[in-house]
């Protein structure tokens, strides 16, 4: 008797791509010392009181809440998006809570009508799940080197600055150039903008910024408040930009019920309306960055780029898988820099989401190599 069809006319997903460092998570966790996992980018901080506190005031809610989200959350991301860096002109209603970045990032080309035939442009080293995203709706995916534009028939051009994996950041001229190039080919920009906060050695610029454009048609900007507040588990992001695009993504989410928890739009308000606790969070991750690094470099490594966002783009001229197997011995866990694409094949991402003790043990272990 044959089983149900399920999944046999959908398409052909990646492995997840951190379910192949099981065997490395063992040997890692063998150490005498215990594992320093600095493979996946995941806070490890307290939420901060505040935010806390918003949450639970809201737990007495038990009718739906809104899917555009509360006027004081699209309100308080306004003034935050001004205030933090310098974009003006966003209307509160172009903007629109999501659960998460990861979900948007998923699903946007499947929510704008991108399919068979349409091309998605993302970076030629890239977070896995603008792949998959584009993967889910049947487009093709090119990827577009540091000098590259979009070309004829791209749908979607991803945009990620700070770089998830290699801290690139890329300045308002290329950010520019890339608008131009995308609107001319008749795409939508979205600009996965989740590390913004976190520039060391260079400023990152939202692409909503008047030196990139004055003009957010065709442009979206995606945030999220997992690495700045510390609220990954809360599942806590928006996306503004294009008012007409955000419209169009309310009127789907609202049929898809892709809404985010009355609760998390409360904590998400107060974070948006706060900035001293993103200060002290950049603070901690500043320090440890500031172990890690120059521990990598005298380890051998060659940190390459890097001047933004939570991670350390890392090479020691070995492949990346063995370089990941190198550390494992030491009790450290890494990404290789293959799962962000082919021209990671020398690569691994350095986390900096570990505890000081964590970080300090994973340097201990480093210059006794």
């Amino acid at each position: 008797m044959t089983g149900p069809a399920i999944g046999r006319r959908g398409p052909a997903l990646p492995d997840f791509p951190w379910d192949s460092l099981a065997g490395q998570k063992e040997r890692a966790q063998q150490h005498p010392g215990g594992i320093v996992n600095l493979s996946v980018g995941t806070p490890v901080d307290p939420v901060p009181d505040r935010l806390q506190r918003a949450l639970a005031s809201a737990g007495d809610q038990p009718g739906y809440p809104a899917t555009h989200g509360t006027p004081e959350l699209r309100a308080a991301a306004v003034a935050a998006l001004e205030r933090r860096y310098g974009v003006a002109g966003v209307a509160p209603e172009a903007v629109l809570p999501t659960i998460g970045s990861k979900e948007l990032v998923a699903w946007l080309p499947t929510l704008l009508g991108v399919g068979p035939g349409d091309v998605v442009a993302i970076p030629d080293l890239a977070y896995p799940t603008y792949e998959v995203g584009a993967t889910l709706a049947g487009a093709t995916v090119v990827r577009l080197g540091p000098d590259d534009l979009p070309p004829p028939g791209t749908a979607l051009v991803w945009l990620n600055s700070p770089s998830n994996p290699t801290g690139r950041v890329l300045g308002a001229d290329r950010l520019r150039a890339l608008v131009r190039a995308s609107r001319e080919v008749g795409a939508v920009v979205a600009s996965d903008e989740c590390y913004l906060a976190l520039g060391w050695d260079a400023e990152p610029v939202s692409v909503l910024h008047p030196s990139v454009t004055e003009d957010f048609t065709g442009v979206l900007a995606v945030h999220s408040l997992s690495k700045s507040s510390n609220l990954a588990g809360y599942r806590a992001g928006y996306v503004t930009g294009d008012p007409v695009l955000v419209k169009r993504l309310l009127e789907l989410r609202k049929h898809a019920g892709m809404i985010v928890a009355r609760p998390v739009q409360e904590a998400v308000t107060a974070a948006l309306g706060d900035d001293e606790h993103v200060r002290a969070q950049r603070d901690l991750y500043a320090a440890r960055r500031a172990v890690l690094r120059p521990a990598l470099e005298r380890a051998g490594f060659a940190i390459e780029h890097s001047e933004a966002g939570l991670y350390l783009w890392a090479t020691r001229g070995a492949t990346a898988a063995e370089t990941v197997d190198w550390l494992a011995e030491r009790g450290i866990l890494v990404a290789p820099g293959t799962f962000y694409g082919p021209a990671g094949s020398h690569h691994v991402r350095v986390a900096l989401t570990a505890t000081d003790e964590r970080v300090a043990a994973a340097a201990e272990r480093l210059a006794e190599s």
